[in-house]
């Protein structure tokens, strides 16, 4: 079977402040290029990274015209550092994990304009 490669999904991953629930939880979100592909939160940032990586596999799939191969809990688990890039193959295809914060230009501070 042929593998696809060269596809690069953006992803960030952060905290989310505490509110009116009694813990923590973490936000994820992953693009490809300006396109939102899928968000949401988990409680722990294992199991945000697991998010991660399972819809990034399942929208390579799709974009390819694949068929999705079925969910392997252990395939997609451990921690998932945020700010690393992470190389990701499941089934034939094989996707980069970047970052989003590191495709934006840096932010230029108000006072530096004046």
């Amino acid at each position: 079977m042929p593998t696809v490669e060269g596809l690069q999904f953006a992803y960030a991953l952060h905290p989310l402040p505490p509110g009116r629930l009694p813990f923590r939880r973490w936000r994820w979100e992953l693009w490809h290029g300006s396109t939102l592909v899928a968000a949401g939160w988990r409680l722990s940032r294992p199991q945000a990274g697991r998010a991660l990586r399972l819809h990034a596999a399942e929208f390579g799939h799709r974009l390819f015209g694949l068929p999705v191969p079925a969910r392997e809990p252990h395939v997609a688990d451990g921690d998932f550092a945020p700010g690393a890039a992470e190389r990701l193959a499941i089934g034939p295809i094989t996707c980069l994990l970047v970052p989003r914060a590191l495709e934006a230009p840096p932010a230029i501070a108000a006072g530096a304009l004046q």
